[in-house]
């Protein structure tokens, strides 16, 4: 289960409380790590080369939300590996394809080693993310 990061949480009180406008990104792009990115975004340790790259989603492919949850509409799948990823223990929303900010992290429910030839991929339904 995932939660939104310090970064989105305080756009969203700016936004709520009229401070400042919050435009919501273009997409969402889901990003794997081998370690637990944390409230800032600071501990994200995505894999290098080997044929990673994060995933692209737009508003279609994840369901409304209800009761504080959201979760993906469709399946999330990452290229195929062409070499070692490493362990995988989280995943990470951000709103670039590269660097970006932070949206939502969360840990895996069982980590996943993804060495050259594996895909990995978040089933319909599988990537939750509440509201803390």
């Amino acid at each position: 289960m995932g939660s939104f990061s310090n970064y989105l949480e305080n756009k969203l009180l700016d936004h709520v409380f009229m401070k400042t406008a919050f435009s919501q990104p273009s997409y969402i792009y889901v990003a794997l790590s081998t370690a637990d990115p944390g409230e800032d975004g600071s501990g994200l340790s995505e894999p290098s080369g080997n044929g990673y790259a994060r995933v692209q989603t737009s508003g279609s492919d994840w369901n409304n939300a209800s009761g504080g949850h959201i979760d993906n509409a469709v399946d999330i799948e990452f290229p195929e590996a062409t070499g070692d990823w490493g362990t995988i223990t989280h995943f990470a929303l951000l709103d670039a394809d590269t660097g970006g900010n932070l949206l939502a992290y969360g840990s895996l429910s069982q980590s996943k080693t993804i060495g050259s030839g594996d895909t990995a991929k978040f089933k319909a339904g599988d990537l939750d993310i509440t509201l803390d």
